[in-house]
């Protein structure tokens, strides 16, 4: 099939690459544009961009993916499907209505629609996810399914873990359903939950809360985003990794000072010592 890949993520990167090397290599990757980004502030692209123009394949970096000139770049490449994966941004429904458009979705819909399912799954303590290949709708993550595969959550999983075994799923699923398209069938609406985009404050551990479910916050932010404890003086602590101690308290056991790298929460102490 002729194919555009609309993706900005590293989890979008990696389903790309996959992608690349069947028939089904796209004719176009559409992407976010550059942001600046760390304390300088310089433009960075997205890694789905990056892999892009590895890739040597033609990019477009619109600035509105649903205004004419990027409907009318994407029409150009004549594709036969349109693929989104971790885009961030709403495609409306004039593309809605000019294509096909699969979405590669890493959770079991319709539980976790949204923005953040792999780190909204961990945090709440769930034993398996998976990805769907879904066809977008004017809806949210609410199209039609037409495969569905679970993957198990490890009691050690870290996001980036994770992501990784949803990546090779999404992969797998997304070329098997270009190869032979199945059948979709229209989600039940029993058991819908959604997964909103992550915020300051969930990333901010509450010492209140139990230790475990302060450690599943922990692992669903890393390597990416990171989990933070306020400190008496309004700073933050970066907590790279935590465990339950066998007292049943949280237990640190890596973390990022405030301008600094990552440390052994023991080194961390004999320096504040």
């Amino acid at each position: 099939m002729r194919t555009v890949y609309l993706g900005t993520s590293d989890f979008a990167a990696a389903i790309l690459g996959r992608l690349a090397d069947t028939p089904h290599r796209p004719e176009l990757v559409v992407t976010r544009p550059d942001r600046p980004k760390g304390r300088g502030r310089a433009l960075q692209s997205p890694p789905v961009a990056d892999l892009a123009r590895l890739l040597g394949i033609p990019l477009d970096q619109p600035q509105d993916v649903n205004g004419p000139e990027a409907r009318e770049r994407i029409a150009a490449a004549r594709p036969d499907v349109l693929i989104v994966c971790a885009f961030g941004a709403l495609i409306k429904q004039e593309l809605l209505d000019a294509h096909e458009i699969l979405n590669v979705h890493p959770s079991l819909l319709p539980r976790w629609r949204g923005a953040a399912p792999i780190e909204r799954a961990i945090m709440a303590g769930d034993a398996e996810t998976g990805v769907a290949i879904m066809r977008l709708t004017a809806g949210l993550d609410s199209g039609p399914v037409g495969l569905l595969e679970r993957e198990p959550i490890r009691e050690d999983d870290t996001y980036g873990a994770l992501a990784r075994r949803l990546q090779d799923l999404g992969a797998t699923l997304l070329i098997r359903a270009l190869d032979d398209p199945p059948v979709y069938e229209e989600q039940v609406e029993d058991g819908v939950t959604y997964a909103e985009k992550l915020t300051a404050e969930d990333r901010t551990l509450d010492p209140g809360a139990p230790a475990a479910e302060q450690v599943r916050v922990v692992r669903a932010l890393s390597p990416h985003v990171g989990a933070r404890l306020q400190l008496p003086d309004g700073s933050f602590l970066g907590v790279r990794d935590a465990r339950v101690g066998e007292d049943g308290t949280l237990e640190l056991l890596e973390v990022q000072p405030p301008g600094k790298r990552a440390m052994p929460y023991a080194d961390y102490l004999r320096g504040r010592s």
